[in-house]
């Protein structure tokens, strides 16, 4: 059954009491364009003010709220952290908020000001009580300690924009509630609310902004949660149904020629999880549909020779196959590696980059659209208008987080339904892989080739680093080679931060001067960053001061130290991948992060990279720590945003709602009658970025 009914219709902001075109234009930095996303925008705490406290009655070690007069404050300079010091008083007795480097909250206070704060209140050498950086807000002259939205009750504390204060959007969200909340009329049938035990869906939105308690805020969001994951599963379920039933992909016969002469030439032997994956692939290219696989394994796992073989099995079905690669060096190292596995096969192997001379890339071009090159290898310059493939049959994007939706898109549109594997070295968390590649199947090398040695990660500060480099020139003096990676190419003005082309002149002048040492970064030109990869591999070079540009794909076995300076600066996966460029060999490898966290958050980074080398344990932290947005750029992969549900905290709930999107579609006495709003969400919230229909 086709769901063609037209996008609802969106309630205008300006429908809301005291919302104009600027506090419109403020409400849009936050995400909120409509009615439905201000009533959806879920508070990030509530603070309980139905019992303010007497700062006399204040008791260290307990988080409580007060409202006192300011009497007066004043900074405190120390060498390496600045003190903000606000001193308020009621009735009763006086106390002092500290917030340290903080000390720009100066300007939000005036003497006499009343505020309301709330916090945890400690002592101060056992006599002093004090907050210790506390949430506040300043009343206003007319404000009332029993104002019906903003006191007496648990109020709700939202995410703002600079020009937007708590009250004002407290009063927006209230106001809304009264005017537009009958909008909001309920989309689940009225038995499987009973079943479930779910709050009505007026109520939920009403608790979730201003409850009676605690504990129905948590079931107001609860509800909405699992209708927002509901419908995102049943979006995504009925993507997958209508990729199944597009028009028949292209069969590859089961013709083994040249995939088994590859895989006989290998001088390794596959692993198990290497030849199930192989296998999976196999089937998926020998069906009538298109295949649709994600291929998810750690650093050093082997996905190259899982590439390696689909193209072979395309090819000996004769049609052509391409991989894209995020960058030239990774691109041209997979060029040099397939060329040197397809030469035996009788296949010749094309490299297409941007940087190529003209003529050089007319000869390519006209050997990719003539079908002459059956395997062409290249960057993002393989999506590009002029080139033209004459059978695609197979299409490999590797380090596939690197490319948005519609690069991905493009490449496969180059040919008719063409067979395509996904290949990423990040791992996903399970949450992710329910949600953004619910369409896909997903394979995994779980197991890395025999004769790996685990990565010794040490994490230290800059004052040891002069032992370091000491006992990195015993480990070159062995024949070791060593990586030393820096997050600037040159240095800058704004950040204090170590850089590869500073560092190298260092390094090479000062600290290293019996070792050879060479330089790579972005900066360079392509023959160059080409000269210095070479260079280290053939062991021309002892040490390769680089930045990320070596982030994916280098593979140097002889390669032992990886030295990441101000490595609290990156994410976890990047940490995680950087590091893989060691440990390629049974050589004992170490990766040494030097630096200096000053947030908690940059903390348990690199002590989690100390701890584990388990790719998938550093996905599900790096995802905690950064959100999904950021972990992967959901919006990127065709993915509604969430808005109520978090992937990591509601991951039961999240499984709860995938499990009855799936007995929804499969039963067949599901009532499209009964279930018609909720299928015409799924159409509005995925409109504009998929097709969706209805079985």
């Amino acid at each position: 059954m086709q769901i063609d009914s037209p996008p609802q219709q969106q309630l205008d902001l300006e429908q809301v009491k005291g919302i104009g075109p600027a506090r419109k234009a403020l409400l849009a930095k936050l995400g909120i364009e409509t009615v439905e996303d201000l009533l959806f925008l879920p508070p990030r705490r509530y603070e309980d003010r139905r019992h303010l406290k007497k700062i006399a009655d204040l008791k260290e070690g307990e988080v409580a709220t007060v409202v006192g007069e300011v009497t007066g404050n004043s900074i405190q300079r120390g060498r390496r952290v600045r003190m903000f010091r606000l001193r308020l008083k009621d009735e009763t007795a006086r106390i002092t908020c500290l917030w340290f480097n903080q000390t720009y909250l100066k300007n939000q206070f005036e003497k006499k000001d009343r505020v309301i704060v709330t916090g945890k209140v400690r002592s101060y050498k056992g006599v002093e009580l004090q907050f210790a950086a506390p949430e506040f807000e300043v009343l206003k002259e007319e404000d009332d300690v029993q104002d019906p939205i903003h006191m007496g009750r648990i109020v709700p504390i939202y995410p703002l924009t600079e020009g937007l204060s708590q009250k004002v959007m407290r009063t927006f969200v209230y106001r809304a509630l009264e005017s537009h909340l009958n909008c909001f009329s309920e989309i689940f049938p009225v038995d499987w609310i009973k079943k479930n035990n779910w709050m009505e869906r007026k109520a939920a939105l009403q608790q979730l902004h201003f409850p009676k308690s605690e504990s129905e805020a948590a079931r107001g969001r609860e509800r909405l949660a699992y209708e927002e994951f509901l419908v995102m599963q049943l979006g995504i379920f009925m993507r997958r149904k209508e990729t199944d039933a597009e028009a028949e992909g292209i069969v590859h016969k089961n013709k083994k020629h040249l995939t088994e002469k590859l895989l006989e030439n290998l001088p390794f032997d596959l692993t198990q999880a290497q030849a199930r994956v192989i296998e999976e692939i196999k089937q998926d290219m020998e069906s009538n549909k298109p295949m649709n696989r994600l291929l998810q394994g750690d650093v050093g796992s082997g996905k190259t020779v899982i590439a390696m073989s689909a193209i072979a099995h395309a090819l000996s079905n004769g049609t052509q196959a391409a991989l894209m690669a995020p960058t030239e060096i990774l691109a041209e190292q997979h060029f040099w590696g397939f060329r040197k596995w397809f030469k035996a096969l009788g296949i010749e192997v094309g490299l297409l980059r941007s940087d190529m001379s003209k003529d050089e890339k007319s000869r390519v071009l006209r050997d990719i659209a003539s079908g002459h090159l059956k395997c062409v290898i290249g960057t993002h310059a393989l999506i590009q208008k002029k080139v033209q493939f004459k059978n695609l049959s197979m299409v490999v994007i590797d380090e596939q987080h690197k490319f948005g939706v519609m690069q991905r898109a493009k490449l496969r549109q180059k040919g008719w339904q063409p067979d395509l594997l996904v290949m990423t070295a990040t791992p996903i968390p399970r949450t992710l892989a329910l949600t953004v590649y619910g369409d896909l199947e997903v394979s995994v090398l779980d197991e890395l080739p025999p004769g790996r040695t685990p990565i010794t990660t040490r994490w230290i500060t800059q004052t040891k680093l002069k032992k370091a480099y000491d006992w990195i020139k015993g480990e070159v003096a062995k024949g070791r080679q060593v990586y030393f990676l820096y997050p600037l190419v040159e240095e800058s003005e704004k950040l204090d931060l170590k850089s590869a082309v500073t560092m190298y002149e260092e390094l090479n002048n000062k600290v290293f001067k019996q070792e050879r040492v060479g330089l790579i970064h972005g900066k360079l030109k392509y023959q160059e960053k080409e000269q210095a990869m070479a260079d280290f591999k053939k062991k021309k070079l002892d040490i390769l001061v680089s930045t990320t540009v070596i982030e994916v794909g280098i593979d140097v076995p002889n390669a032992t130290i990886m030295l990441i300076d101000n490595a609290e600066r990156y994410g976890l996966a990047q940490l995680h991948q950087l590091r893989g460029r060691v440990g390629r060999s049974s050589l004992k490898s170490y990766c040494v992060l030097v630096g200096k966290p000053k947030t908690e958050e940059g903390k348990v980074r690199l002590k989690t990279m100390v701890e584990t080398q388990d790719g998938f344990k550093i996905a599900e932290e790096d995802l905690r720590l950064r959100g999904p947005g950021e972990f992967l750029g959901i919006r990127q992969h065709g993915i509604p945003s969430l808005r109520i549900g978090n992937l990591v905290s509601d991951f039961q709930l999240l499984e709860l709602a995938r499990k009855d999107a799936t007995d929804l579609l499969n039963n067949e006495k599901m009532h499209f009658t009964d279930w018609y709003k909720v299928l015409n969400l799924v159409q509005n919230r995925f409109s504009q970025k998929i097709q969706l229909a209805h079985a």
